[in-house]
């Protein structure tokens, strides 16, 4: 059966975990924590490389240990090394890393502390009060906890966009060679670039629809078979994703194609409309009374009650239904828009390559310049510049852009915003460069009223120029912190600096709505991969899908400018 990315991923992180419940050495969990990362931000499967004879031990952070457990992954679906860590430690105790702020050293001391193996265990002791008597804990920490295991029990499994997509792809390659096939579609959330996706409702025109289900589940990673009919089909993955595939008519096509995009609300809003003019949408088509009027593409669908075309991405009933009737839907940004890439790292700090081969990587994205800014002296994990490092990797740079390239290097770093404001690095260091990111990587349960006064001060030093991943949360891990981001955007309006929107499938931070709320203000936001490896420019795609959910339009990001402008606009916030 295929084996994907995060497949091989998820073993290696689970194996690190189980490490460092245990107390192992710190090496070599981070080795594996290491492999895992390196394996998601792969622009292809490794299974790819390892089937033409590729050497896999040249990727970053793969030596012969991990490579041999990918090699064994890949022939098996199994590794020995996780399956023996499984029978020493109680098979429910990882889940408990799910929650936000237990990780593993927490997990190891309720473990071995109060003999706690899995949620209900953790719930009691809670609520007990037990937890709170741990060294590290305290009562505010078993509040935090319940609140966690409440917040989880209100959620059903949710996919990482960008690890949906390995799926969906794979999948709808698949199906486009079955017999008959002549287009498939994947709908629901994931076309409308949520960050996270429950389930996959995927749409195809094919002449035999009885063919094309038997064909999808037979694919090899169905793990359990829901519903199987002659035009529709429900399946679980071995991943546990659910996918629900619908075989449609041509002549229903859009409408079936609109009717499963969503969202909800907003399919409500637009059939409210519909009935007003005596209309009917449903999965089959536009009708008046039992004539069918409308339904085979979308614009169709749209047009039937005076509307025109509105993106997937927009799809909320969050005002583009008026804007649609009024004619001021913004014109979105797309893929091909950005100009450049104000966020990367390299091997100076915590990045897997040089910034030559990064800058080659972003030249073959058709990106025309790239700001290098690898982490500040603060962030010792990530082995951050200080001012002698940063001063000797901006000489690099100059040599660099005074040889003969197709792109232009900018001079950045990511400082740290220290508790109190100030930035990691020293006024007259950050003077010299071309721009300088602020970023919160620490103390991160401030109060509101301390974290928003933070960053504000922050975003006053007069060297600032972008506030990266400005809510601070890592999806289905970390909540954002309590910050008051209405009053960073207006502060950034009246500061003259911007904002991030950070693509990284893990951050897609800043939110959707407080992108469209930045855009009101006239506050330009930067696409920015953060990458940290050649494939990480891959995920500017996803940057721009939740761009384009915040009403992002070409003139409201800063980084779709020639470079030019752009420097004159970084000069601009000095």
């Amino acid at each position: 059966m295929p084996v994907h990315n995060e497949d091989i991923a998820a073993v290696f992180d689970e194996i690190a975990d189980l490490l460092e419940i245990e107390g192992d050495n710190p090496f070599r969990i981070r080795a594996y924590r290491n492999g895992a990362r390196t394996l998601r931000e792969l622009g292809q499967d490794v299974r790819t490389r390892v089937e033409r004879g590729d050497d896999i031990t040249r990727l970053p952070g793969i030596g012969k240990n991990l490579a041999d457990k990918i090699h064994e992954i890949l022939d098996s679906g199994h590794c020995r090394t996780l399956d023996k860590l499984r029978r020493k430690l109680p098979a429910d105790l990882t889940t408990l890393l799910k929650l936000p702020g237990l990780g593993p050293r927490r997990v190891q001391a309720l473990y071995h502390e109060l003999d706690i193996h899995n949620r209900e265990q953790l719930e009691r002791a809670a609520r007990d009060g037990l937890i709170q008597r741990l060294p590290g804990f305290g009562a505010k920490t078993e509040a935090r906890i319940l609140d966690a295991l409440q917040a989880h029990a209100d959620t059903g499994k949710r996919f990482k966009l960008a690890v949906a997509a390995r799926y969906a792809e794979s999948l709808v390659g698949y199906l486009k060679t079955a017999e008959g096939v002549s287009q498939v579609q994947v709908a629901g959330s994931y076309r409308r670039c949520r960050e996270t996706v429950g389930d996959l409702d995927i749409l195809v025109i094919a002449r035999h629809g009885h063919s094309v289900i038997e064909h999808f589940v037979a694919y090899d990673e169905v793990e359990n078979v829901l519903s199987s009919g002659t035009t529709r089909a429900s399946v679980i993955l071995r991943s546990g994703l659910q996918v629900d595939l619908r075989v449609v008519a041509k002549i229903s096509y859009g409408a079936a194609l609109y009717y499963f995009t969503g969202s909800r609300s907003h399919n409500i809003a637009v059939r409210r409309i519909a009935r007003r003019k005596g209309l009917k949408i449903n999965e089959y088509g536009v009708f008046r009374g039992k004539k069918r009027v409308a339904g085979k593409t979308e614009e169709e669908v749209f047009a039937s009650i005076g509307l025109p075309f509105i993106p997937p991405e927009l799809r909320e009933n969050r005002g583009e239904i008026e804007a649609a009737q009024a004619g001021l839907l913004p014109t979105l940004v797309e893929n091909n828009d950005l100009r450049g890439d104000l966020h990367s790292h390299t091997n100076a700090s915590d990045g897997h390559e040089s910034f030559q081969v990064m800058a080659t990587a972003a030249r073959k994205h058709g990106l025309e310049y790239l700001a290098i800014t690898d982490h500040s002296r603060r962030l010792t994990v990530a082995h951050g510049l200080d001012s002698t490092r940063l001063l000797a990797q901006l000489e690099l740079i100059d040599d660099f852009n005074a040889g003969d390239h197709d792109i232009t290097l900018l001079k950045g770093i990511e400082v740290d915003i220290l508790e109190d404001g100030s930035l990691d690095l020293p006024d007259n260091i950050l003077a010299q460069l071309d721009l300088v990111i602020g970023a919160v990587h620490s103390r991160f349960e401030l109060t509101r009223a301390k974290q928003t006064r933070r960053i504000l001060r922050a975003m006053d030093n007069p060297n600032f120029t972008l506030l990266a991943h400005p809510g601070g949360r890592l999806i289905n891990q970390r909540p954002p912190y309590d910050v008051d981001m209405a009053r960073i955007i207006r502060h950034a309006r009246e500061r003259g600096c911007f904002l991030e929107l950070n693509a990284h499938p893990e951050r897609l931070d800043l939110l959707d709505t407080h992108c469209q709320l930045a855009r009101e203000e006239g506050v330009l936001i930067s696409i920015n991969s953060d990458a940290h490896s050649i494939a990480d420019f891959d995920n500017l795609r996803f940057g721009i899908g939740q761009a384009r959910r915040g009403w992002l339009e070409k003139q409201d990001v800063l980084n779709t400018r020639p470079l030019s402008e752009l420097r004159k606009l970084l000069a601009g916030t000095r």
